[in-house]
């Protein structure tokens, strides 16, 4: 059940992105996406494969400009960062990005009812740093809390961490990086995180 809702909710982590040359307020970026990527999900066109590409294709154009995805996998790997080396850093990087975006394209072909609820932000001049709040409702279900923690650089606002039912998805991924790279060291976890990628890879082009 738990990992149902972080499908669920990486899948709306997709709504946070905008490739957009202006600073745009964070809830405003929120939904401003979402109406895009529903109706992607809601059209029920051609084959799941196919849907994923489009859905993909989103993601690449959409979101990951407005992602920090240095400072998510810092953060989920925590003090066995620093203990990579620059060359380690950047496999991590790239394969932690590949995952969760692999997970979020799945994540949106398996859920099409769901409602999203932004709660408006009051945004100070002076924030750097903020959480944007929001719920996920399906009909029939209890509303799921998802926040999104974002800052503020320079070329915009970026999500660094979301925070789904009080739980937040860099702790989790955290705990699993640090078992298994003291169980096969860094480049353990960097082989594990792309032997999952390229397992889903290989799925998705069997569909």
């Amino acid at each position: 059940m738990i990992m149902k809702k972080y499908l669920m909710a990486l899948g709306i982590m997709c709504l946070a992105g905008v490739a957009n040359a202006e600073v745009v307020a964070p809830d405003v970026m929120i939904k401003s996406v979402a109406q895009d990527v529903m109706t992607i999900v809601k059209q029920d066109s051609g084959s799941k494969a196919e849907n994923q590409k489009k859905i993909l294709a989103l993601v690449d154009a959409e979101v990951l400009p407005n992602f920090n995805f240095t400072h998510m996998t810092q953060l989920a790997m925590g003090r066995y960062w620093h203990q990579a080396t620059p060359v380690q850093q950047k496999a991590l990087v790239a394969e932690f990005r590949n995952m969760l975006v692999r997970t979020y394209t799945n994540a949106f072909t398996l859920y099409h009812d769901q409602q999203i609820e932004i709660k408006p932000l009051k945004l100070a001049a002076t924030d750097t740093d903020i959480m944007v709040y929001s719920r996920i409702i399906k009909s029939g279900g209890q509303p799921t809390s998802v926040n999104y923690r974002m800052e503020r650089m320079p070329d915009g606002w970026k999500v660094y961490d979301v925070v789904i039912e009080a739980v937040s998805l860099v702790t989790n991924y955290r705990s699993q990086f640090a078992s298994t790279i003291q169980q096969s060291g860094v480049d353990g976890l960097i082989k594990e995180l792309s032997g999952m990628n390229a397992d889903k890879v290989q799925k998705a082009e069997a569909k």
